[in-house]
């Protein structure tokens, strides 16, 4: 479930209100698009009431995305939205609960009156935890385990002080006692903290023209310079891009990554490796001995059953057409799945395509990926009734599952 932002518009100052997903925010007051972006994990702070108090901030991590689990079976998943305290103090609250959805929350940074506490909870501790409670813990041992997180952040509860008395300063209510003659909440502090917000103009960096995205859209495109740009470490880096020519001028365009791998442990350097290494029922040709491998994934969000889908059918497939250069005049679907995402479901597309999984799923931990090149490509659908059909291969998506991937 998603939680809404308030944020002011870095030009004018207008208050603007976003989703927590979404990255490109454009002010309805002065025109101008701006692009959210932030070195570390994003930070959010729950409104208090009392404004006028020393407050001081308490972490929560908080996960969303997707745990994926493999083993002799195959590959299993299940969607996660956890929180937990950030702290070791057994008496605060281990969760914030539905608050981060009923509320409306700002962005936490260094010019934020009062003192944040650090967090000492590790992402990997978290899911860790979470895993001992889940039914996943019932499907089987364990050969790998992949979460891919499209939210890793924090969200502060404000808290107060008072006649040794830790308050919740969003409810007034009291929270725990300080320890007599200790001040421990002033000895896990994070002194000048340099957390900062990146508003990035929307202007391609190669002809200066204005780059066009929805507000979850994590690759923005210039349809001037036919390019295609994705934010790393502050700026803006250009992503090879490539359209498939469709048959209709009606058709959707759908982004997916198409990536060039190497790998270890198992190598798979051909479209004939990647045959005999998943076993596939097919005769392997001589030609294939010298095809360049690419692994295929979603640049949309989807359900996990779908996004497993997906990749191991354009995978297996090896899209034969080659992508064009230009951009198609409409009808793009936003890619809002980052590069780095799509990298971490190699090896669930390779668990998910394998045939014989009590031979290969053993040898999944030993495989070690390295990334050759990545371009985005957009594939045209034909959209039916109730369908968007891939108008050369014949895969096909389901509307409302698509439509669901918004709001994951």
């Amino acid at each position: 479930m998603k939680f809404s932002v308030v944020q002011e518009c870095p030009q004018c100052g207008a208050p603007l209100e976003m989703d927590e997903a979404d990255r490109l925010l454009p002010c309805p007051f002065c025109g101008v698009a701006s692009f959210l972006f932030s070195d570390d994990c994003y930070r959010f702070v729950l409104p208090s009431r009392e404004s006028n108090r020393d407050l001081i901030f308490a972490p929560y991590l908080r996960f969303k995305g997707t745990a994926f689990h493999c083993d002799l079976k195959g590959v299993h998943y299940r969607i996660l939205d956890i929180t937990q305290l950030g702290i070791p103090f057994k008496r605060f609250p281990m969760s914030l609960g539905l608050r981060p959805q009923a509320m409306k929350m700002r962005f936490a940074h260094a010019d934020v009156a009062g003192s944040f506490l650090k967090c000492f909870l590790k992402t990997d501790d978290m899911l860790e935890r979470a895993k001992r409670h889940s039914s996943a813990a019932d499907m089987g041992e364990a050969l790998c385990r992949i979460f891919i997180g499209d939210a890793v952040s924090l969200i502060y509860l404000p808290l107060y002080v008072e006649r040794g008395v830790i308050f919740d300063g969003v409810t007034n209510r009291p929270v725990a006692a300080l320890p007599k003659h200790r001040d421990i909440l002033s000895s896990i502090a994070d002194h000048g903290p340099r957390w900062k917000l990146t508003f990035l103009p929307t202007l391609c960096p190669r002809c200066g023209w204005n780059l066009t995205g929805e507000r979850d859209s994590v690759v923005l495109t210039c349809r001037n310079c036919e390019t295609a740009w994705e934010v790393k470490k502050g700026k803006f880096v250009q992503r090879e891009l490539g359209v498939v020519s469709a048959d209709s001028s009606e058709s959707i365009y759908l982004p997916f990554w198409k990536m060039a791998v190497e790998t270890t442990g198992i190598p798979i350097a051909s479209y004939a490796d990647f045959i005999r290494a998943t076993n596939q029922p097919r005769v392997v040709q001589r030609k294939w001995e010298d095809q360049n491998m690419y692994f295929w994934s979603p640049a949309f969000k989807i359900r996990p059953s779908r996004f497993l889908y997906l990749s191991r059918q354009l995978t297996v497939m090896q899209i034969p057409h080659e992508p064009e250069g230009r951009l198609p005049p409409g009808n793009l679907y936003p890619a809002t799945v980052p590069l780095s995402e799509a990298i971490q479901g190699i090896k669930i597309t390779l668990a998910g395509t394998a045939v014989n999984k009590k031979v290969f799923m053993p040898r999944l931990q030993d495989i070690r990926l390295s990334i050759r090149g990545a371009s985005l490509i957009y594939l045209p659908f034909r959209e039916t009734s109730h369908e968007l059909v891939q108008e050369h291969t014949r895969v096909s998506i389901n509307r409302t599952s698509l439509n669901f991937g918004r709001f994951l």
